[in-house]
């Protein structure tokens, strides 16, 4: 048998990586968990390192360029956090490709907890980070971001002209009148609604609503255009998105502004609680002792509504898509749910649940809706 001796050369490499590694080396393979507590003018930072420790604080301008100095003085893996907010989309996009993470954490599920002020706020971010006690709130996809923000916009203007409306309505209506429909907001018959009113003052309110919606009208027109002549740039998406029942254009762009992309729910359900579609229940005493032996209690979960933190537009969306197939390629559908004995709203909220499973799965799988292969599934 052959044997083999080692070079001079081989036994110098040998001993050059047995070295420990320097004091440089070990700082840039260090986790670090920054805690932002951003504010209009100011940021409070706090780093910890994997131990818990906080190693560094610091009080700096909520400026790009004193937000990044202060990042890249950092070594390491970093990991930043912040909470949603006013500067949340901007941070994210400004930090995000300088970093190994950032999480936008929502405030509403972290419990309050003694002294609050901004040194400690950015500490118990950077430990809430450290251990993986965040609930992340979506921050991505910057393909869609031209789509988000115009979908805001309309979303915006229909609220706006919705809260001018009902106002509108409610002069009448504090005043006996009846105002039901559409008619009131009709620019030809607004003297003849001014003339019911006797009041100078209360003519007065009622005009400057007029004049109000008179002005917001353009703006839902030049809002609903500039939609869609974004969203059209999403050929592939907006083709699945219009193929299910229910939904056109302006929801399909809706969707897509909104949810930007279906990879960011892993379930349906997680989506129908993402839709303010997801039934909630409550139950208690699961489990009783039948002959010595613990066993799981038949008893059924008290059904306590929908849920109530959901995203609102979202919900609108696949409502009115439920109304629109429950008289259209669904009615059939909708019509049999009623014979057996289901109410209307109950069977329309059956339907909007199917719209939003249906668009989460194609959406992911990138196909069409076929009605073929929705009979099959059944």
């Amino acid at each position: 048998m052959k044997t083999t001796r080692r070079s001079n050369s081989d036994k110098v490499m040998v001993r050059r990586s047995s070295k420990p590694k320097s004091l440089k080396e070990r700082q840039m393979n260090q986790h670090k968990y920054i805690g932002m507590d951003v504010h209009k003018a100011t940021t409070v930072n706090a780093v910890r390192d994997s131990k818990g420790e906080v190693i560094a604080e610091g009080i700096i301008q909520t400026k790009s360029a004193t937000i990044l100095d202060s990042i890249r003085g950092q070594r390491g893996i970093l990991h930043v956090v912040f909470e949603e907010g006013t500067h949340a989309a901007w941070l994210y996009d400004l930090i995000r490709p300088h970093v190994a993470s950032v999480v936008v954490c929502d405030t509403r599920k972290i419990p309050a907890q003694g002294n609050k002020n901004d040194r400690i706020d950015a500490k118990r971010l950077a430990e809430l980070l450290r251990i993986g006690a965040l609930m992340p709130v979506y921050h991505g996809e910057k393909s869609t971001r031209a789509v988000k923000e115009l979908s805001r916009s309309y979303i915006g203007i229909i609220g706006d002209c919705t809260r001018i409306k009902n106002r509108l309505k409610s002069i009448f209506r504090g005043r006996g009148i009846d105002c039901s429909g559409s008619a009131v907001y009709n620019p030809e018959e607004r003297k003849s609604w001014l003339r019911q009113l006797k009041d100078e003052a209360v003519r007065a309110r009622a005009d400057s609503l007029w004049d109000q919606l008179k002005f917001l009208e353009p703006l839902v027109e030049k809002a609903a255009k500039d939609l869609m002549v974004e969203a059209r740039k999403h050929r592939a998406d907006m083709k699945i998105l219009q193929s299910i029942p229910g939904i056109g254009q302006f929801r399909a762009a809706i969707i897509l502004g909104i949810v930007g992309t279906p990879h960011r729910f892993r379930t349906r359900k997680q989506f129908w609680t993402y839709s303010g579609l997801a039934v909630v229940t409550k139950t208690s005493a699961e489990y009783e002792v039948v002959n010595g032996r613990l066993v799981r209690s038949n008893k059924r979960p008290l059904v306590r509504g929908l849920n109530r933190n959901y995203n609102r537009a979202l919900k609108e969306v696949f409502k009115g898509a439920a109304q629109s197939a429950a008289s259209g390629p669904w009615k059939s559908r909708f019509e049999a749910m009623v014979a057996n004995g289901a109410k209307e709203s109950s069977a329309r909220l059956t339907l909007a649940r199917k719209i939003a499973a249906i668009t989460l799965a194609l959406w992911k799988r990138g196909e069409r809706y076929d009605e073929k292969k929705l009979k099959h599934a059944a």
